[in-house]
C-alpha cells in the first residue's frame, strides 16, 4: 500500500438495519458499495470500512485510531445508528475538517445536526435503485473533491472553539495504522464472501460456520448473528432438532422476545415454526404465530405476515373451540388480504424492477393468492417468482410454504 496515498474510513452499519422510526429496512451494504466507495475511489483514496471489524479482540483502539488518523471520515447515520453517531461526534473532536455527513432522506433523528451539512439519498430499502445509486455516487464525488480541498472547519466543535488545536501524529503512525486495519478488513471481506457463496449453494453447513468465524471478529454483530441463526437451522446439523435449538441459541443476544427487528422476529418465528412440525407441541406453534404477528403488525412486513397467516390457519384445525378456530381463519385471511394490497403498491411502482427482494414479494402473493382461492392471480404471480431464477433453496423454500397452503385450502373446500 503506498504511503501517500490517500485514505478514507467510512463509518456505516454493516448488513442490514431497521429505523425504529420509519419502520424500514435498509441493506448499509448497498449503500457503501453503490454510492460510497465508487465515489471515494475516483477520487483516488484508498476506502475502507472497519466498524464492525474487531481487532485481536479490542475494536475500540483500532477505530479511534482511524478516526483520527484518516484524510477523509465519511459517516452514514442512516437508521440512527448510535454507534455511527458516537463515532461521528469522536471524529469531530479530533479533526477540524475533512468529514462528510450522509443520510437516507426518509429516516428521522432525534437529535439536532442543522449546523451540519448533511448528504441525502435514497434507499428502497433492500436495495438503491440504479438511477439513484449513478446519481448519488456522482453528487457525492464532487462534495468530496470539494471538501478534500477545503480547510475551513466542518466540525462543530472547531467553528465554535476556533482556538482548539487537534491532536498530532505522525505520517509513519498513519501508514502503519492504515496497513494494520486493511489487512483486518481484507481477511473480514474474504470471510464473509466465502459465506455468501456457500448460502448460495445451499450449503448450509459450510455457511453457518463461516458466519459463526466472522461473529469471532465482529461479536455482536446482528447481521452475522442473523446469518449464522438462519444457516445453522437450515444446516440440520447434526439433526435437525438441535440445529434448530442452536439456532435460537444464537439469536439470543438480539433479544427476541423484546426486539422490534422484523429480521430476528422473522428468524425466531421460523424456528418455532418448525420445532412445532417436528413435536407437534401446540405451545411451540403459539410462539411462532406470537413472533410472526409482531413482526407484521410493527412493521406490516410481509414474510412475517405471510407466515403468521399460515401458522394461525394451521392452529384453527387444532383449537378445540370452534369460534377460536374461526377467529384464526378470518385473521388469516385479513393478514393475507392486506399483504396483497401492500404488494400491488410495490409491483406497480417503478422501485419493482430495483428490488432485490422482488422474487419473494411474488412468492408470497402467490401464495397468499392460493390461500384465498384466487388460483389464476396464483399461477400469474407464481410464473413472475420463477423468472427472477431463484436459487434452489428459495425454490424449496416456496413449495414448502404453498404445499402447507394448498392443503389447508383444499381441506376447507371439502369441509374438513
Amino acid at each position: 500500500m503506498s504511503d501517500t496515498k490517500p485514505n478514507c474510513f467510512v463509518v456505516i452499519g454493516f448488513g442490514k438495519k431497521t429505523d425504529y422510526e420509519s419502520g424500514r429496512t435498509l441493506d448499509l451494504d448497498k449503500t457503501y458499495d453503490a454510492i460510497i466507495k465508487p465515489a471515494v475511489e475516483k477520487n483516488g483514496y484508498k476506502c475502507f470500512r472497519a466498524k464492525d471489524i474487531s481487532h485481536s479482540g479490542v475494536i475500540d483502539k483500532l477505530m479511534y485510531e482511524m478516526l483520527l488518523l484518516a484524510d477523509l471520515v465519511i459517516a452514514d447515520i442512516s437508521t440512527g445508528n448510535v454507534n455511527a453517531i458516537y463515532e461521528l461526534g469522536v471524529r469531530h473532536a479530533l479533526r477540524p475538517y475533512s468529514t462528510i455527513v450522509m443520510k437516507e432522506n426518509k429516516g428521522k433523528l432525534q437529535f439536532d445536526l442543522d449546523h451540519t451539512n448533511m448528504f441525502i439519498y435514497e434507499h428502497l430499502g433492500q436495495d438503491i435503485g440504479y438511477s439513484e445509486a449513478i446519481r448519488a455516487s456522482e453528487d457525492l464525488s464532487i462534495l468530496i473533491k470539494n471538501v478534500s480541498s477545503e480547510t475551513k472547519p466542518d466540525s462543530p466543535v472547531y467553528t465554535y472553539i476556533p482556538s482548539l488545536n487537534q491532536p498530532n501524529y505522525s505520517k509513519e503512525v498513519l501508514a502503519e495504522k492504515f496497513i494494520e486495519a486493511e489487512e483486518v478488513q481484507e481477511k473480514f471481506t474474504d470471510l464473509l464472501k466465502e459465506a455468501e457463496v456457500a448460502a448460495k449453494k445451499s450449503e448450509h453447513k459450510i455457511a453457518a460456520e463461516k458466519f459463526k468465524k466472522g461473529l469471532m471478529m465482529s461479536p455482536n454483530n446482528s447481521y452475522l448473528q442473523q446469518q449464522a441463526a438462519l444457516h445453522t437451522y437450515k444446516s440440520k446439523v447434526p439433526s435437525e432438532l438441535t440445529a434448530l435449538i442452536n439456532g435460537l441459541l444464537l439469536l439470543e443476544p438480539l433479544e427476541p422476545e423484546k426486539t422490534n427487528d422484523p429480521e430476528t422476529l422473522g428468524l425466531t418465528g421460523a424456528i418455532y415454526k418448525r420445532l412445532w412440525q417436528l413435536n407437534k407441541d401446540m405451545a411451540t406453534l403459539d410462539k411462532a404465530i406470537s413472533f410472526y404477528s409482531k413482526g407484521f403488525q410493527l412493521r406490516g412486513d410481509y414474510y412475517n405476515g405471510e407466515n403468521a397467516a399460515t401458522c394461525l390457519e394451521q392452529r384453527s384445525k387444532l383449537q378445540n373451540d370452534p369460534n377460536e378456530g374461526l377467529y384464526d381463519r378470518m385473521t388469516a385471511s385479513k393478514i393475507r388480504e392486506e399483504i396483497i394490497r401492500n404488494l400491488k403498491e410495490i409491483i406497480l411502482s417503478e422501485e419493482i424492477n430495483e428490488r432485490l427482494d422482488r422474487l419473494w414479494i411474488y412468492a408470497t402473493l402467490a401464495n397468499c393468492s392460493f390461500a384465498l382461492g384466487q388460483n389464476k392471480e396464483g399461477e400469474d404471480y407464481e410464473a413472475q417468482f420463477i423468472e427472477c431464477q431463484p436459487a434452489d433453496w428459495q425454490i424449496d423454500t416456496y413449495d414448502c410454504g404453498k404445499k402447507m397452503v394448498m392443503n389447508f385450502y383444499n381441506s376447507e373446500m371439502k369441509g374438513t
